[in-house]
């Protein structure tokens, strides 16, 4: 099996016995075979460096049918609409269009399908000619979300199969879901695989985007066959003998392929029971050839985002680094660029926006000419910038959420303007903050002050609920997109010379 990152979940494959192991007199049968191909968290229509994307993922799932007849599944693990370049401009739309020609059966709702609200949301799945699934994201009415669905029933050599969706419960803070809510994963699997079940679902299949700890008590909670993950961007398969769980990394530069062998047998108290057991292969795309009609269609997408972005806007004199080891865990020059950017353009007195917000994981040499496409590569997610009335002691608050999951390298960490801080990493979460200087003077925690942020963690995203219930200055209608302000604050001042000047200091 080829093999990327390995989840912290040892990988292992146990194929001694059948998830419905039970006594048996004869096989009625000869046994049938189902592949499933599964892929996740692909939001990039365009391979990179020979892998991914959507074509290529085209050409595998082309080569599996034509090698496998009528006997396979295609599904998506969710996380589609955002983040990427275009999405910025169209919200998604050009992923669905895409997806529409791929041959999905299902499509799991990932945390990123709500980048830009529950409105948009639904009107991407009612683009999509192929079932969106997601069992515990409630609307207000206490429906699955309006687009999507919770299940379906697909036949495939004879045999049923029940595939339900689930998302994960933290895209309530890791997006915009407004008031959509999400239920328990693990109690929504045991009603969805009973009703499923009941409906005469032979294998009952978890769609389930859903992060490493909701993956674990799904897995042993049992009450499923197989477990079609996402969210986590890693390469793993399990199978423990009842339950098998994989994820496919990310972007399809790998498409898992799940082979159920399965038979009907009688029990010696003559009832029939399906049995079923799995192997597994990992296709890497890099082997693909791409499908050239799909390829035809990325590039009609690709040239327009060039249109766009392809436009050079000034030139940065120092080096800057948007790597995650750097945007989640210190200071970083490109963290200053964007926050001094938002805090001009709205003329606030501090802003603070969070590195999991900035994605391109890139490092700039001195001299680069900087293009929209890279600031847009960014701050791809179509944020809106607005400002915030606080008390300082409010801000403060802010701060310590900010630094509050150092160590798990958070998206949560805080890039600032206006303002220097020292903050004592050591410290109990809570408690990190040691000073904050807003220009020769301490902050002020009886003082209003206006702060510049972005719409998601204005809404509380990322932990920092203090910012929900601020009166806005500038709200979420009347704020304008971030790429947008930073886009204009580069193109302004032709050069720019962002640096690590003690903004956030270790004590």
């Amino acid at each position: 099996m080829t093999q990327a990152r390995l989840a912290p979940v040892v990988l292992a494959l146990f194929f001694a016995g059948a998830a419905s192991a039970l006594p048996f007199s004869a096989a009625l049968a000869e046994p049938v075979t189902v592949t499933i191909l599964h892929v996740n968290d692909l939001d990039r229509m365009e391979e990179q460096k020979g892998q991914g994307g959507v074509a290529r993922l085209v050409g595998a799932i082309k080569a599996e049918k034509e090698a496998r007849a009528d006997n396979v599944i295609v599904t998506h693990g969710g996380d589609a609409i955002s983040p990427s370049l275009l999405s910025g401009f169209d919200q998604g739309a050009h992923m669905i269009a895409l997806f529409n020609s791929v041959g999905f059966d299902a499509m799991a709702v990932g945390n990123h399908e709500f980048d830009f609200g529950p409105a948009i949301a639904t009107e991407r799945f009612r683009e999509a000619t192929f079932p969106i699934l997601s069992a515990n994201a409630i609307d207000a009415d206490g429906e699955v979300i309006d687009g999507a669905q919770a299940s379906i029933l697909i036949e495939r050599a004879g045999y049923t199969f029940g595939i339900f969706g689930l998302t994960a419960a933290s895209t309530a803070v890791k997006s915009s879901p407004g008031s959509v809510t999400f239920l328990d994963p693990v109690e929504v699997a045991a009603e969805q695989a009973k009703a499923l079940r009941d409906k005469g679902a032979d294998v009952v299949i978890a769609l389930a985007h859903t992060d490493l700890g909701e993956d674990a008590a799904l897995f042993r909670a049992g009450t499923v066959d197989l477990i079609l993950s996402g969210d986590d961007h890693i390469l793993s398969s399990q199978y423990d003998g009842k339950t098998a769980l994989v994820e496919s990394g990310s972007q399809a530069d790998y498409v898992t392929v799940v082979t159920l062998t399965l038979d009907r047998v009688k029990a010696r108290d003559g009832s029939l029971r399906v049995t079923w057991e799995p192997s597994f292969r990992t296709i890497n795309t890099r082997s693909v050839e791409s499908d050239p009609k799909m390829a035809a269609e990325v590039q009609v997408f690709l040239d327009k985002l060039s249109n766009e972005l392809d436009v050079e806007i000034g030139t940065t004199v120092t080096a800057m680094d948007s790597t995650r080891p750097v945007i989640r865990a210190r200071e970083a020059a490109i963290g200053n660029l964007i926050a001094d950017a938002m805090r001009k353009a709205t003329e606030a007195d501090l802003a603070l926006t969070n590195g999991g917000g900035i994605r391109a994981e890139r490092a700039y040499a001195p001299g680069t000419k900087l293009t929209r496409r890279d600031i847009q590569s960014e701050l791809p997610f179509g944020n809106k910038t607005v400002t915030l009335r606080l008390t300082g002691a409010e801000i403060i608050a802010a701060l310590e959420n900010g630094f509050g999951r150092i160590e798990d390298m958070s998206g949560r960490f805080p890039h600032v303007s206006g303002m220097r801080v020292v903050y004592d990493p050591s410290a109990k979460p809570g408690s990190r903050v040691v000073s904050v200087m807003v220009g020769d003077a301490p902050l002020d925690e009886n003082r209003t002050y206006v702060l510049a942020t972005n719409d998601f963690l204005a809404r509380g995203g990322d932990g920092y609920e203090v910012f929900v219930d601020a009166p806005r200055v500038i709200d979420e209608i009347a704020g304008r997109l971030m790429a947008a302000q930073v886009i204009e604050y580069v193109e302004a001042a032709g050069t720019v010379s962002p640096a690590v000047e003690g903004r956030l200091q270790i004590k």
